[in-house]
């Protein structure tokens, strides 16, 4: 991969002396030493990350300028500088590849350089060095990247998870509520093993998907109270060396204000910053929903599957041509997707797991990867509940008299006999019905286990579905 070619440049210094540095950007010399030295995937922190440091930066600002540690006029520059991040204003100035530093040192420098140089701007009209606002001694004051990146994190997945994925589950929720409420007295072939088993209603095997997307939702919930910690105040190591003592609990009021989400600082700095066990927690739900997903999606492809030679219960919306060679063949591709964001996340869960694993003492040098893959698990999964519900569970149609020859043809129906005329009676019904392709209710009647009366009674396969009306 090759390094961006600067034609128009400017001088920028650091500690390591000067560097060339594009005309047009706001970053300075720390950002352009990472450009340069991280060309890997190309792949950069999501907006959202972005966001979240723009929280941060702001907020310590604020904290600031009411503790009159940092003059107002520098701070109320850098907070619009904040504002208009947040409002995408800057969003080609944060190019840095998620692989680089272990500890995104290179990522907050980049937002303090571009905080720094805009402020400037708006002080000055200059984008120089030499004018008032310095990256660290202001942007930075008070934090280090190694309580700034961890809070970045966990402000990011919780912005994640109140904004984007709760709303989608809710709307999966909601619309396989009203798929089942809609199917309740629809009665279809229950399998197990994939054999045909005892007749349900197709609202109650609704009714089991309804409940791992609300049983999922609640996982995620469980995980929001170690989440809102925010390892800000802790600075380097833990300590909180160079920064007030109420900067981190102050600080997280104001983010706690600006994000409508609430935060405090972390009970245990040290935990804070060298592990990342409250992502973990996350992304372990995030799996466990990936792998309902996976269920529901996978029933989805076999309730639809024929349309001739499958199950043919439901048919899924035709949203586009299936095959390059068959003409008129559509696939699931809805459920087909959603299976593949469930492979994903599972993957990312390992990816989170290992990387938190990698916390040496004072800090965890895997931070990039593991704000990267919790964003991206939390989107995936989001896009793919609102598109489940919306292209696959609220369309479908149900073959409704399909369902009803293939119960009224299921010999497994005669387990209701069991209790009636006994186990070894019920299965020569059974095995007989198979033999000549009878109905159980035919074969009881002949066999005068049973009544005319009775078997009509006894074999209703919808009373079959709520055994205490039996």
């Amino acid at each position: 991969m090759e390094n961006r070619i600067i034609k128009e440049s400017r001088i920028e210094k650091d500690s390591l002396g000067e560097i060339k540095v594009p005309a047009d950007a706001y970053w300075g010399a720390q950002t352009q030493r990472a450009i340069e030295n991280f060309p890997i995937s190309g792949i950069p922190f999501p907006p959202v990350f972005i966001h979240a440091l723009a929280f941060i930066k702001k907020s310590s600002m604020i904290v600031h300028r009411d503790l009159k540690s940092i003059d107002s006029d520098i701070a109320d520059a850098v907070i619009r500088a904040c504002d208009e991040i947040l409002e995408d204003k800057f969003s080609d100035q944060f190019p840095l590849d998620i692989f680089q530093t272990g500890s995104g040192t290179s990522t907050n420098m980049n937002i303090n350089e571009v905080l720094a140089t805009r402020a400037n701007e708006l002080l000055t009209g200059k984008r120089d060095s030499t004018s008032p606002v310095h990256p660290n001694d202001h942007v930075n004051k008070g934090q280090s990247s190694n309580d700034v990146i961890p809070t970045a994190i966990h402000i990011a997945a919780s912005i994640q998870v109140k904004n984007l994925l709760f709303p989608a589950m809710d709307l999966l929720a909601h619309t396989l509520e009203k798929k089942q409420n809609a199917s309740g007295s629809v009665v279809k072939t229950g399998r197990t093993h994939l054999m045909d088993a005892m007749p349900m209603t197709l609202g109650q095997e609704l009714s089991g998907w309804y409940s791992q997307v609300e049983n999922a939702k609640a996982r995620i919930e469980s995980t929001l109270p170690r989440l809102s910690e925010l390892a800000l105040g802790g600075t380097a190591v833990g300590t909180g060396i160079n920064t007030q003592k109420d900067f981190g609990s102050l600080t997280a009021a104001v983010i706690s204000q600006l994000t409508a989400i609430e935060f405090r600082e972390a009970r245990n700095h040290f935990e804070a910053q060298s592990s990342q066990d409250a992502i973990v927690e996350l992304s372990g739900q995030l799996k466990t929903y990936a792998a309902a997903l996976m269920k529901i999606s996978n029933d989805l492809r076999w309730m639809n599957s024929g349309p001739i030679a499958g199950l043919a219960e439901i048919r899924l919306p035709e949203l586009q041509p299936g095959s390059s060679i068959m003409p008129g063949k559509v696939n699931p591709v809805i459920p087909e997707a959603v299976r593949m964001v469930a492979v994903q996340v599972i993957g990312n869960d390992t990816v989170i797991t290992i990387a938190n694993t990698q916390g040496e003492f004072q800090l965890n040098v895997m931070l990039p990867v593991i704000a990267y893959t919790i964003i991206q698990s939390l989107t995936l999964l989001a896009n793919a509940s609102r598109l489940l519900a919306y292209k696959t569970i609220e369309h479908f149609e149900v073959n409704i008299d399909h369902l009803a020859d293939l119960i009224h043809r299921n010999p497994i129906i005669a387990t209701v006999l069991a209790p009636v005329i006994g186990y070894d009676k019920t299965a020569e019904v059974i095995k007989k019905a198979r033999k000549e392709n009878k109905t159980v209710k035919q074969v009881a009647v002949e066999m005068q286990y049973l009544t005319a009366e009775e078997a009509e009674n006894i074999l209703n396969p919808y009373l079959m579905t709520r055994p205490g009306l039996l």
